[in-house]
């Protein structure tokens, strides 16, 4: 379906049923719908134009469906939200991930995010150290001294 068919759509049935129908489309494909679609549906326009921008970047992405869970994996790994990585698991599993696929994802986010911690904390400790001039001691005596 086209785009503006897609709006269209939306503008003939209304928003409130879209977002219904959009649901139940959603957990019948994965048999669950995620709780932040659940909220976003007190409020159809928020849910609608959240799953438009999902389903526009994944039905023109270059990269298979499969591909595109599991970066979702990782970034959620990454982000440490334990709901996202529950639903892109079985989401990618339903599009044919292997288990050694999603778990080499998972540890490929965590060497990702641990890599953002250290160039974080790095970035953040040479900059105090360059407001001190350079003379800030970065190794504090021990106890014993």
């Amino acid at each position: 379906m086209e785009f503006e068919d897609i709006l269209d759509s939306i503008v003939e049935r209304g928003s409130k049923k879209t977002a219904e129908d959009w649901l139940q489309s959603i957990n019948q494909e994965y048999g669950r719908i995620p709780l932040i679609f659940e909220r976003m549906a007190e409020r159809p326009e928020v849910l609608i134009s959240h799953l438009l921008y999902k389903q526009t970047v994944t039905t023109t992405s270059l990269l298979d469906p499969k591909v595109v869970e599991l970066i979702s994996l990782a970034v959620g790994a990454s982000l440490k939200c334990r709901h996202c990585v529950d639903y892109h698991i079985q989401a990618a599993l339903k599009k044919g991930a292997t288990r050694d696929e999603i778990l080499e994802v998972i540890l490929i986010a965590g060497l990702t995010a641990n890599a953002a911690v250290l160039a974080n904390a790095y970035r953040v400790m040479n900059g105090a150290i360059l407001r001190c001039g350079g003379s800030c001691d970065v190794n504090p005596p021990s106890l014993d001294e």
